[in-house]
């Protein structure tokens, strides 16, 4: 199972005095900011936690599966993730 924006906003509502509304904004806060700074070509690190990296992707030749057909890929941007030392730890239960 997939841990939700709705699974954040319920874990940090458990923290005492502290209100869904703000939870909420707290989560779309955080991630608005992560979008952006990836928007803009820009890492972002999480200490920790691991790497959000940009990455340019060239124009390329493909293979339409279901014709046969070769067509031109365009140039994209994707985003990869690289987690850290100690998230890799923590998931090899070390």
């Amino acid at each position: 199972m997939a841990l939700t924006k709705n699974d954040i906003v319920e874990r940090l509502q458990a923290e005492p005095g502290l209100p869904k509304s703000k939870a909420v904004e707290i989560t779309e806060c955080l991630l608005e900011q992560i979008k952006a700074s990836l928007e803009s070509g820009e890492d972002v690190l999480v200490s920790g936690f691991g790497k959000f990296c940009v990455k340019d992707k060239n124009a390329r030749k493909g293979r339409n599966p279901a014709t046969g057909e070769e067509a031109i890929l365009p140039p994209r941007r994707v985003v990869t993730f690289k987690c850290s030392g100690k998230l890799r730890k923590k998931v090899n239960g070390g």
